[in-house]
């Protein structure tokens, strides 16, 4: 296989026992190659692009920031490059905001293993990567009416406090985690509450119990 075939990866995780365990499954590949990491959002950010890769791997829970806002702020900065999204969370709470975000496909870390190098040549060959799970998901609302649920209406940070209020977490604790202030974590709560017409974080819990939003 001739140089310009090689396909580039660039990844991007916060844990060094995944990146080890992705760049194995990549070193039996001859047309793949890691081509750089990053441990979080900014490092991505600002290394991706010396890295020349034509695939970013991007964890969807990075330390100092959110997966899909790097998402975003790379496609800003390079609309070609493709982006695989990683993440320990079900295909059906964060894939769909990924593609509408940006990205090229949808990887759970679970399915890593088996999928990944599939999914990383689709990719990189300009298409899209979901797995056949979510594509028969997909397939079945096609045509339907689709009413929107109250979570959709939520930005992509809201819906991460939703998540992680009703995981049991403080406000205290997921303003450590995103790097942000309690006030601000505190206004995503108090916004997501009135916009899906919930008094408290009891309910909120109930709720993405109920919708399955968390595992």
């Amino acid at each position: 296989m001739s140089e310009k075939a090689v396909i580039k990866v660039f990844i991007a995780d916060d844990h060094a026992i995944v990146r080890e365990g992705l760049k194995q499954i990549l070193a039996e590949t001859k047309d793949i190659v890691v081509s750089g990491e990053a441990e979080n959002g900014l490092d991505a950010i600002r290394l991706f692009r010396k890295s020349g890769c034509n695939v970013l791997l991007l964890d969807i829970s990075l330390p100092d920031r959110n997966g899909i806002e790097v998402l975003k702020q790379v496609k800003k900065d390079k609309p070609e490059l493709s982006v695989l999204m990683l993440s320990m969370h079900r295909e059906d709470q964060y894939a769909i905001r990924s593609l509408k975000a940006g990205a090229a496909g949808y990887l759970t870390k679970q399915s890593a293993p088996k999928e990944l190098v599939n999914a990383i040549r689709q990719c990189a060959a300009g298409l899209k990567y979901v797995s056949p799970a979510l594509a028969q998901e997909l397939a079945n609302h096609v045509g339907e009416d689709h009413q929107v649920a109250p979570h959709e209406t939520l930005s992509d940070r809201e819906y991460q406090t939703l998540t992680m209020i009703a995981s049991g977490k403080t406000v205290g604790t997921i303003a450590k985690e995103l790097s942000l202030s309690v006030k601000t974590v505190s206004e995503y709560r108090s916004r997501l509450l009135v916009k899906m017409n919930l008094k408290n974080s009891a309910e909120l819990t109930h709720y993405a119990i109920k919708n399955q939003l968390i595992d």
